[in-house]
Protein backbone atom coordinates (compact mmCIF):
# COMPACT_ATOMS: atom_id res chain seq x y z
CA UNK A 1 0.00 0.00 0.00
CA UNK A 2 1.37 3.36 -1.03
CA UNK A 3 -1.10 5.68 1.13
CA UNK A 4 -3.76 4.90 3.61
CA UNK A 5 -7.52 5.74 3.49
CA UNK A 6 -8.00 5.94 6.79
CA UNK A 7 -11.68 6.41 6.34
CA UNK A 8 -12.19 2.83 4.56
CA UNK A 9 -14.27 0.70 6.46
CA UNK A 10 -15.37 -3.37 5.99
CA UNK A 11 -18.73 -3.75 6.81
CA UNK A 12 -19.19 -6.92 8.39
CA UNK A 13 -22.31 -9.70 8.55
CA UNK A 14 -21.37 -12.07 11.83
CA UNK A 15 -17.54 -11.12 10.72
CA UNK A 16 -17.85 -11.78 6.71
CA UNK A 17 -16.76 -8.87 4.81
CA UNK A 18 -20.16 -8.03 2.80
CA UNK A 19 -19.42 -4.25 1.58
CA UNK A 20 -17.38 -1.10 2.26
CA UNK A 21 -17.88 1.98 4.11
CA UNK A 22 -16.55 5.22 4.93
CA UNK A 23 -15.57 6.59 8.56
CA UNK A 24 -17.48 10.23 8.41
CA UNK A 25 -17.73 11.26 12.45
CA UNK A 26 -17.05 10.10 15.38
CA UNK A 27 -20.16 7.58 15.70
CA UNK A 28 -20.95 7.19 11.92
CA UNK A 29 -20.28 5.29 9.03
CA UNK A 30 -21.73 5.80 5.28
CA UNK A 31 -22.64 2.79 3.03
CA UNK A 32 -24.80 1.79 0.45
CA UNK A 33 -28.08 0.57 1.78
CA UNK A 34 -28.17 -2.37 -0.81
CA UNK A 35 -25.53 -3.62 1.31
CA UNK A 36 -27.94 -3.72 4.48
CA UNK A 37 -29.93 -7.08 4.65
CA UNK A 38 -32.27 -7.32 7.45
CA UNK A 39 -31.99 -6.80 11.37
CA UNK A 40 -29.09 -8.78 11.45
CA UNK A 41 -25.91 -8.24 13.43
CA UNK A 42 -23.63 -5.59 11.78
CA UNK A 43 -20.18 -4.48 12.56
CA UNK A 44 -17.37 -2.48 11.14
CA UNK A 45 -13.41 -3.03 10.96
CA UNK A 46 -11.28 0.56 10.89
CA UNK A 47 -7.98 1.03 10.60
CA UNK A 48 -6.45 -1.64 8.51
CA UNK A 49 -5.57 -2.29 4.79
CA UNK A 50 -6.33 -5.94 5.69
CA UNK A 51 -9.36 -8.19 5.15
CA UNK A 52 -8.23 -9.99 8.10
CA UNK A 53 -6.72 -7.98 10.24
CA UNK A 54 -5.57 -10.65 12.92
CA UNK A 55 -1.46 -9.60 11.25
CA UNK A 56 -2.28 -5.96 11.44
CA UNK A 57 -3.20 -5.11 15.04
CA UNK A 58 -4.62 -1.40 14.34
CA UNK A 59 -7.39 -2.87 13.24
CA UNK A 60 -10.69 -2.12 15.38
CA UNK A 61 -13.68 -3.71 15.48
CA UNK A 62 -16.91 -1.83 16.64
CA UNK A 63 -20.59 -3.09 16.40
CA UNK A 64 -23.08 -1.43 14.76
CA UNK A 65 -26.02 0.30 17.02
CA UNK A 66 -28.37 0.98 14.23
CA UNK A 67 -28.88 1.48 10.74
CA UNK A 68 -30.87 4.42 9.25
CA UNK A 69 -31.60 3.82 5.57
CA UNK A 70 -32.47 6.89 2.98
CA UNK A 71 -36.13 7.27 2.70
CA UNK A 72 -35.96 7.03 -0.84
CA UNK A 73 -34.29 3.72 -1.46
CA UNK A 74 -35.43 1.93 -4.50
CA UNK A 75 -34.42 -0.88 -7.25
CA UNK A 76 -32.97 -3.86 -7.70
CA UNK A 77 -30.89 -3.64 -11.07
CA UNK A 78 -31.11 0.56 -11.26
CA UNK A 79 -30.93 1.23 -7.61
CA UNK A 80 -31.93 5.02 -6.59
CA UNK A 81 -31.32 6.81 -3.21
CA UNK A 82 -28.64 3.99 -2.51
CA UNK A 83 -27.54 5.04 0.87
CA UNK A 84 -27.08 4.10 4.50
CA UNK A 85 -25.92 5.23 7.52
CA UNK A 86 -24.89 3.26 10.86
CA UNK A 87 -24.46 4.42 13.55
CA UNK A 88 -21.60 2.73 15.50
CA UNK A 89 -21.58 1.29 19.33
CA UNK A 90 -18.91 3.27 20.78
CA UNK A 91 -16.83 6.22 19.07
CA UNK A 92 -13.68 5.29 16.55
CA UNK A 93 -10.53 6.37 18.22
CA UNK A 94 -8.98 8.68 15.67
CA UNK A 95 -5.16 8.74 14.78
CA UNK A 96 -3.30 7.79 11.96
CA UNK A 97 -4.54 5.16 10.42
CA UNK A 98 -8.28 6.48 11.41
CA UNK A 99 -9.59 9.32 10.49
CA UNK A 100 -12.95 10.32 8.71
CA UNK A 101 -13.06 11.78 4.96
CA UNK A 102 -15.21 15.12 4.59
CA UNK A 103 -18.81 15.22 3.62
CA UNK A 104 -19.25 17.84 0.52
CA UNK A 105 -20.75 20.85 0.78
CA UNK A 106 -24.58 19.95 -0.99
CA UNK A 107 -23.70 23.11 -3.41
CA UNK A 108 -20.39 21.50 -4.31
CA UNK A 109 -19.95 20.80 -7.98
CA UNK A 110 -17.73 18.30 -9.05
CA UNK A 111 -15.93 19.36 -12.26
CA UNK A 112 -16.42 16.65 -15.01
CA UNK A 113 -12.72 15.03 -15.78
CA UNK A 114 -11.85 15.63 -11.45
CA UNK A 115 -9.28 12.69 -10.65
CA UNK A 116 -10.56 10.82 -7.90
CA UNK A 117 -9.64 7.34 -6.19
CA UNK A 118 -12.04 3.91 -5.26
CA UNK A 119 -10.96 1.47 -2.98
CA UNK A 120 -11.85 -2.01 -1.68
CA UNK A 121 -11.18 -5.38 -1.28
CA UNK A 122 -13.71 -6.40 -4.12
CA UNK A 123 -11.60 -8.54 -6.73
CA UNK A 124 -10.70 -6.81 -9.35
CA UNK A 125 -11.54 -9.18 -12.54
CA UNK A 126 -13.74 -12.00 -10.95
CA UNK A 127 -16.46 -10.16 -9.89
CA UNK A 128 -19.28 -12.27 -11.27
CA UNK A 129 -16.86 -15.62 -12.00
CA UNK A 130 -18.17 -18.57 -9.74
CA UNK A 131 -14.54 -18.25 -8.19
CA UNK A 132 -14.78 -14.49 -7.14
CA UNK A 133 -13.07 -13.93 -4.61
CA UNK A 134 -11.55 -10.65 -2.15
CA UNK A 135 -8.47 -9.64 -1.82
CA UNK A 136 -6.67 -9.83 1.23
CA UNK A 137 -5.45 -5.99 0.70
CA UNK A 138 -7.39 -2.92 0.49
CA UNK A 139 -6.78 -1.96 -3.24
CA UNK A 140 -7.09 1.31 -4.85
CA UNK A 141 -7.99 3.12 -8.66
CA UNK A 142 -7.37 5.59 -10.10
CA UNK A 143 -10.96 6.83 -11.82
CA UNK A 144 -11.58 10.47 -13.15
CA UNK A 145 -15.40 12.00 -13.19
CA UNK A 146 -17.30 11.26 -16.12
CA UNK A 147 -20.16 12.76 -17.44
CA UNK A 148 -23.74 11.94 -15.95
CA UNK A 149 -25.11 12.11 -19.72
CA UNK A 150 -22.76 10.56 -21.72
CA UNK A 151 -22.31 7.61 -18.43
CA UNK A 152 -26.37 7.34 -19.13
CA UNK A 153 -25.94 6.46 -22.99
CA UNK A 154 -23.80 3.67 -22.05
CA UNK A 155 -26.18 1.95 -20.01
CA UNK A 156 -28.75 3.02 -22.40
CA UNK A 157 -27.42 1.15 -24.94
CA UNK A 158 -27.61 -2.05 -22.39
CA UNK A 159 -31.44 -1.41 -21.47
CA UNK A 160 -34.52 -2.30 -22.31
CA UNK A 161 -36.65 0.48 -20.53
CA UNK A 162 -37.73 2.90 -22.70
CA UNK A 163 -35.29 5.42 -23.90
CA UNK A 164 -36.50 8.96 -22.90
CA UNK A 165 -36.39 7.05 -19.05
CA UNK A 166 -32.61 7.92 -18.10
CA UNK A 167 -31.02 4.96 -15.39
CA UNK A 168 -28.27 7.61 -14.53
CA UNK A 169 -29.99 9.86 -12.34
CA UNK A 170 -28.72 13.63 -11.24
CA UNK A 171 -28.34 12.00 -7.83
CA UNK A 172 -26.06 9.43 -9.13
CA UNK A 173 -22.43 10.20 -10.79
CA UNK A 174 -20.04 8.09 -13.05
CA UNK A 175 -16.67 7.16 -12.40
CA UNK A 176 -13.99 5.88 -15.31
CA UNK A 177 -10.81 5.02 -15.43
CA UNK A 178 -11.51 4.34 -19.71
CA UNK A 179 -11.18 0.89 -20.03
CA UNK A 180 -9.61 -1.18 -17.48
CA UNK A 181 -11.97 -2.67 -15.12
CA UNK A 182 -13.85 -0.98 -12.55
CA UNK A 183 -14.54 -3.61 -9.92
CA UNK A 184 -11.67 -2.87 -7.85
CA UNK A 185 -13.90 -1.51 -5.28
CA UNK A 186 -16.42 -2.82 -2.73
CA UNK A 187 -20.34 -2.12 -2.80
CA UNK A 188 -21.11 0.78 -0.29
CA UNK A 189 -17.32 1.64 -0.68
CA UNK A 190 -16.10 5.42 -1.54
CA UNK A 191 -15.21 7.38 -3.94
CA UNK A 192 -12.83 9.91 -2.25
CA UNK A 193 -11.51 13.41 -4.41
CA UNK A 194 -8.92 15.41 -3.24
CA UNK A 195 -10.28 19.34 -3.69
CA UNK A 196 -7.97 21.89 -2.56
CA UNK A 197 -5.76 19.74 -0.19
CA UNK A 198 -9.03 18.09 1.47
CA UNK A 199 -10.02 14.83 1.21
CA UNK A 200 -14.43 14.88 0.32
CA UNK A 201 -16.70 11.64 0.04
CA UNK A 202 -18.29 12.42 -3.88
CA UNK A 203 -19.74 9.06 -3.76
CA UNK A 204 -20.59 6.01 -2.80
CA UNK A 205 -20.59 2.31 -5.15
CA UNK A 206 -24.21 1.70 -5.53
CA UNK A 207 -24.22 -0.15 -8.83
CA UNK A 208 -22.73 -4.03 -9.19
CA UNK A 209 -24.19 -4.53 -12.01
CA UNK A 210 -21.98 -1.82 -13.38
CA UNK A 211 -19.18 -4.55 -12.73
CA UNK A 212 -20.15 -7.34 -15.38
CA UNK A 213 -18.45 -5.28 -17.89
CA UNK A 214 -14.99 -3.76 -17.86
CA UNK A 215 -15.68 -0.57 -19.90
CA UNK A 216 -18.64 0.28 -17.38
CA UNK A 217 -18.35 3.53 -15.31
CA UNK A 218 -18.98 2.52 -12.06
CA UNK A 219 -21.87 4.44 -10.84
CA UNK A 220 -21.92 6.41 -6.88
CA UNK A 221 -24.54 7.28 -5.03
CA UNK A 222 -23.60 10.97 -5.40
CA UNK A 223 -23.20 12.51 -2.08
CA UNK A 224 -23.89 16.18 -2.61
CA UNK A 225 -27.35 15.61 -2.89
CA UNK A 226 -27.32 13.45 0.09
CA UNK A 227 -25.21 15.79 2.65
CA UNK A 228 -27.76 17.58 4.07
CA UNK A 229 -29.95 14.50 5.06
CA UNK A 230 -27.22 12.90 6.25
CA UNK A 231 -25.86 16.07 8.92
CA UNK A 232 -29.40 15.82 9.77
CA UNK A 233 -29.83 12.56 10.98
CA UNK A 234 -26.12 12.85 12.24
CA UNK A 235 -27.94 15.72 14.90
CA UNK A 236 -30.83 13.76 15.54
CA UNK A 237 -28.73 10.62 16.27
CA UNK A 238 -26.97 12.18 18.78
CA UNK A 239 -29.97 13.49 20.51
CA UNK A 240 -32.21 10.26 20.47
CA UNK A 241 -31.46 7.15 20.69
CA UNK A 242 -32.01 4.58 17.48
CA UNK A 243 -33.65 5.72 14.97
CA UNK A 244 -34.83 2.71 12.80
CA UNK A 245 -36.73 -0.23 14.57
CA UNK A 246 -35.93 -3.74 13.89
CA UNK A 247 -39.84 -4.05 11.95
CA UNK A 248 -38.71 -1.35 10.20
CA UNK A 249 -35.93 -2.62 8.95
CA UNK A 250 -37.20 -6.34 8.20
CA UNK A 251 -40.02 -4.47 6.13
CA UNK A 252 -37.32 -3.10 3.97
CA UNK A 253 -35.84 -6.35 3.75
CA UNK A 254 -39.20 -8.32 2.53
CA UNK A 255 -40.03 -5.74 0.41
CA UNK A 256 -36.66 -5.13 -1.44
CA UNK A 257 -35.93 -7.63 -4.81
CA UNK A 258 -33.38 -9.74 -4.34
CA UNK A 259 -29.99 -8.67 -5.40
CA UNK A 260 -28.42 -11.00 -7.67
CA UNK A 261 -25.53 -10.88 -10.20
Amino acid sequence: MTRHWPWEVSLRLENEHICGGALIDLSWVVTAAHCIQGTKEYSVILGTPKLKPVDFPKGVSIPVKDIIMHPKYWGRTFIMGDLALLQLQTPAIFGKYVQPICLPEASYNLKVGTQCWVTGWGQVKQRFSANSTLTPELQEAEVFIMDTKRCNRIYRKKSLIPHLVPLVLGNMICATNYGENLCSGDSGGPLACEVEGKWILAGVLSWEKACAKAQNPGVYTRVTKYSKWIKQQISNGALSGPQTSAWLLLLFWLLQPQMGP
